[in-house]
């Protein structure tokens, strides 16, 4: 179930292996391996995975039949490749901001 689920979550995302093994740290070997169903990952990996895709492990391990939220898309036709590292970086940060506190209230 595992090498269905990083497979499905990686081209949600549009990311080839290369560009997954990189964000991981990670060889694109490893990423093959885990689609091709041939390893698991480390426990450690695992969480990472979980973590970078924002789903649980247990997901990830078929435990757990619910999907996750459909991703959602952001119109970034025009925008540099640096503008759009920019946007990624400010909505990463954001995630980690609303994980470490639980959630994330705006001001009207």
């Amino acid at each position: 179930m595992f090498a269905v689920h990083i497979k499905h979550l990686r081209l949600a995302r549009e990311l080839n292996q290369v560009q997954l093994a990189e964000r991981l740290g990670v060889k694109k070997q490893s990423i093959s391996n885990w689609e091709n169903d041939n390893i698991m990952p480390s426990i450690e990996m695992l969480i990472r995975i979980a973590d970078f895709f924002h789903v649980s492990t247990d997901y990830l391990l078929g435990r757990d039949v619910q999907e996750p939220a459909a991703p959602q898309m952001l119109d970034i036709t025009g925008l540099t490749p640096r503008q759009i590292e920019h946007i990624q970086f400010i909505v990463d940060d954001l995630r980690k901001t609303i994980l470490s506190r639980g959630n994330l209230r705006f001001k009207k």
